[in-house]
């Protein structure tokens, strides 16, 4: 008789799970967050080049086509409404989906914490939100408070170039040196691409090695959401936490500008469909949010599988969640 019926983790690896989702939640309670939910189903989705949301064609009834509605690859925009709205400081513990992603750190359907703290704004960043991100950490895992290091700074001292004047030549030419292997579909002028693969393969696996690492200040090419500092050159004011080598967590000081939103939806779609991929919604709920009037905050987002995994020792997810994919 098959035994596939039985979870991929043991029973001690669920009661960490949820001892740390408990003690989660006393972390945000304790600092006067509110808890919301979203919803799982919507309209909107996040419009970016490298997230591909699960679609659904929902029936609507009475001779009319199905609605196609995605399954959120994150609860941004809801949770963006909500301060729009003066929510005030929030977090949320959810289910997030994402279309060709697993393996040992991926699953398509994963736990994602996210928060957001209006007031941590130009005068906070990056201070505040990393500090907090830091706490959380420090809290959950017991590793010590994050060390902070620049983009340009990791990069100068793991790969030996400057990320944010180099050529794109010169970047290439830095990851063909280094005989790190690449697709051969990468175009030569894909600059964000080609330092994607320096970072992996030479940035990241020393990050969070002695303690966690925030690295912040990323190039203005990979803002996402974030607002881009008009430093010289500029840079976008968002960051991500890294433990042992691996990302926990990407945190954005949130853009509020609803047309920059909608040029980076189009920018990102036109990657998309020279990608292959199909192009979603640009406009959104969200939109009208931000025009109502969004508070300036820091938001981040937390793969909260990862963290027990690292918290339990583990070296892939399966070992911390019951069903992943093949199992589901």
């Amino acid at each position: 008789m098959s035994d596939d019926f039985r979870p991929t983790a043991d029973l001690d690896a669920l009661r960490l799970r949820a001892d740390l989702l408990r003690r989660l939640r006393q972390f945000f309670d304790g600092r006067g967050f509110l808890e919301v939910e979203t919803p799982l189903l919507s309209a909107d989705t996040v419009v970016d080049r490298h997230l591909d949301p699960i679609a659904v064609n929902l029936p609507s009834g009475h001779g009319q086509p199905p609605r196609r509605l995605f399954l959120q690859t994150s609860p941004e925009f809801a949770m963006k409404r909500l301060l729009a709205a003066g929510a005030g400081p929030i977090y949320q513990v959810t289910r997030a989906f994402r279309l060709g992603e697993q393996g040992p750190l991926h699953n398509p359907e994963f736990t994602m914490v996210e928060w957001y703290r209006p007031g941590d704004g130009p005068d906070c960043y990056p201070d505040e939100g990393m500090q907090l991100t830091s706490d959380l950490c420090e809290t959950l895992l017991g590793r010590g408070p994050a060390e902070r290091i620049s983009y340009g700074e990791a990069f100068e001292r793991y790969v030996g170039i400057d990320p944010h004047m180099a050529t794109t030549d010169a970047i290439v030419a830095k990851v063909r040196s280094l005989e790190i292997a690449y697709p051969e579909s990468l175009s030569p002028e894909d600059r964000d691409g080609w330092l994607d693969l320096l970072l992996v393969d030479r940035v990241q696996p020393h990050l969070g090695v002695e303690r966690p690492a925030l690295l912040y200040d990323y190039p203005a090419s990979q803002a996402a959401l974030a607002q881009i500092r008009p430093d010289d050159p500029p840079v976008a004011e968002r960051f991500e936490l890294y433990v042992a080598g691996i990302e926990l967590a990407n945190g954005y000081h949130e853009l509020l500008d609803p047309a920059e939103l909608l040029r980076r939806n189009a920018q990102a779609n036109l990657q998309r469909q020279a990608d292959g991929k199909p192009v979603l919604p640009e406009q959104s709920r969200l939109i009208a949010a931000m025009e109502s009037g969004l508070p300036p905050s820091v938001g981040v987002a937390l793969g909260f599988d990862r963290l027990v995994m690292l918290a339990a020792g583990a070296t892939c997810l399966s070992r911390v969640m019951p069903f992943p994919l093949d199992r589901a």
